[in-house]
């Protein structure tokens, strides 16, 4: 499974009050925007593994590096690696062929077999239910830099390997038949 999503990067403007016993701590509505950063996201729903990676911007050479690193980096010895994925524009053979020499983008597009969600069917993807976790867990206050957000990000990761945390996936096939039931061929008797 895989998944990205964007994070903006944002500063306090004023020091929030710490919290005192019995109430809230304060924080300030105000804010400084510092930009925004990019997180993929590849994970192993079954086995309880995840990788993330934390860029500056995110465009399909960032995609393409990101799907090598899986490749090269996580699944050495595998031959066919499955990914589900949203089918955005980015996610095609041109990202690795403009990021990589002809046979390099060619090896690693032969070492994947890609399954795409159904447009505005990216909720099928459990990569997405993971990366809410990670927001919800390890981004859910103010990071400012990048750099901070990339360590807190890799601290997150590891302690979710170690402890082979898995998604609790709910939907079923009988779900899916009534819930995707126009994408099902109709059979006229």
């Amino acid at each position: 499974m895989y998944g990205e999503s964007p994070k903006q990067l944002i500063k306090e403007t004023r020091v929030p009050i710490e919290q005192k016993k019995g109430s809230e701590r304060k924080i300030d509505y105000e804010y400084e925007r510092c930009g925004v950063a990019n997180i993929f996201m590849a994970n192993e729903p079954l086995t309880g593994k995840r990788y993330v990676k934390v860029t500056e911007v995110k465009k399909k050479t960032d995609w393409a590096v990101f799907i090598k690193e899986i490749a090269d980096e996580h699944y050495p010895s595998v031959k066919k690696i499955r990914l589900v994925m949203d089918n955005y524009g980015t996610h095609k053979p041109a990202a690795l062929y403009e990021t990589f020499s002809p046979q390099e983008a060619k090896r690693i597009w032969d070492r994947f077999e890609f399954i795409y969600t159904p447009k505005h069917g990216s909720w099928l993807n459990m990569a997405e239910i993971e990366l809410h976790v990670l927001m919800s867990q390890c981004l859910n206050r103010r990071i400012s830099k990048i750099v901070d957000m990339k360590q807190e990000v890799k601290a997150w990761q590891q302690d979710r390997n170690n402890k082979e945390a898995k998604i609790n996936w709910q939907f079923t096939n009988n779900k899916a038949r009534v819930k995707l039931k126009k994408l099902y061929p109709t059979i006229l008797t």
